[in-house]
């Protein structure tokens, strides 16, 4: 028998599907914290609303909320980058290089088995347009910005974005749990640098993020209430200017909304939409996993860090997410979120490049 939510239910207000989200979400990331989950702010509200969605359920994300969320991440991300700090993260350039590298190989692989395993289910696109649906589909960058780089070619752009969407959850849902099995905690010796909320502080660091993603938004940068907050941030930090810790009330909300954003992509629709597709993407998804365990310990021994650090840093996941991991745990957060920045921001600038370069000898014409 199939379970569907009441009609009254499932027909609420966007207003009052919002407020039915939020209190979901707030259940249940106090049901995690009472478990004892790791990342109890995150995970719970992904889950739950996760569950209600493909349920049928009215969630709802709302857009300045998640935009908040994704301000206060970067915020508090950037508080970890002392010149200390900043100097351990510049010696390990080499380390962050050979991550992109591999980030790129993994997501061109994954893209060359999707259109390998997938030729028949879509036979009905033309050449072009199967390989641009699973080229961006694998490439391990943001899902919004290759779903958008993926229609001007043609692609299509659904089963781009599910199959991001699943890696993210998939990632962000496995990794907590495997590290918290592991025992792996409080590696982070350095922390912020500053303990303390400082209202004064706050305020002015509020002003000073806020700059930074009112410029982000008028460059048109990818991410930018993320990215324009983390740069203010780590700009203050790493010239020495200590202004003030952020209150945990507010991170904890940060996490809650960006975990609703999480969840509120799966749908029925999501999961009735090719299913064979989601099946690969998932057993893909899994093997890119292991592979990128396995090169994150590998590349922790050649740098001396502790393995659990870059198996986060070089990790297919969301960079909040994972940022987020890293920082509930206390799994090394500069390094994690330098990692993490670097290869979103080669993938976003090399992927579309490296698509007409590769489409290039077999269409004639660049993609």
């Amino acid at each position: 028998m199939r379970f569907s939510f009441p009609r009254p239910l499932s027909s609420l207000s966007p207003l009052l599907s919002r407020v039915f989200t939020l209190s979901v979400a707030l259940v249940a990331a106090c049901g995690c914290v009472w478990l004892g989950t790791p990342i109890p702010w995150m995970m719970g509200p992904l889950l739950a609303t996760a569950l209600v969605g493909v349920l049928g359920g009215p969630v709802a994300s709302w857009v300045p909320l998640r935009n908040g969320g994704q301000w206060v991440i970067g915020t508090a991300l950037g508080l970890y980058f002392t010149p200390a700090v900043g100097t351990l993260v510049a010696s390990l350039w080499w380390a962050v290089a050979l991550g992109v590298v591999w980030a790129c190989a993994m997501g061109w692989g994954l893209g060359l088995w999707l259109n390998h395993a997938h030729a028949p289910q879509l036979a009905h696109l033309t050449p072009v347009q199967r390989r641009a649906t699973t080229y961006f589909a694998g490439a391990i960058g943001g899902a919004s910005e290759m779903t958008l780089i993926a229609e001007r070619h043609g692609a299509r752009t659904d089963l781009v974005a599910s199959a991001h969407s699943l890696r993210v959850l998939m990632v962000t849902l496995i990794l907590p749990f495997a590290m918290q099995a592991w025992g792996v905690h409080g590696l982070d010796t350095s922390g912020m640098a500053v303990r303390q909320v400082h209202w004064p502080g706050l305020a002015v660091l509020a002003l000073v993020t806020g700059f930074g993603v009112w410029t982000s938004l008028r460059l048109g940068r990818a991410n930018p209430w993320f990215m324009g907050a983390l740069v203010a941030t780590m700009a203050l930090t790493l010239s020495g200017v200590q202004l003030t810790a952020l209150p945990d009330v507010l991170t904890n909300a940060a996490q809650l909304v960006i975990g609703i954003s999480l969840g509120v992509r799966f749908t029925p629709d999501f999961v009735r939409a090719a299913p064979r597709w989601l099946g690969s993407v998932a057993l893909a998804t899994a093997a890119m996993m292991g592979l990128c365990a396995a090169f994150g310990a590998a590349l922790a021994w050649a740098a001396g860090l502790h393995p659990a650090t870059l198996i986060l840093g070089t990790s297919p996941g969301g960079i909040a997410e994972m940022a987020i991991t890293a920082k509930v745990l206390k799994l090394g957060v500069p390094v994690v979120t330098a990692f993490q920045v670097c290869r979103l921001v080669a993938v976003l600038i090399l992927a579309e490049p490296l698509y007409r370069w590769m489409a290039r000898p077999s269409d004639g014409s660049g993609g």
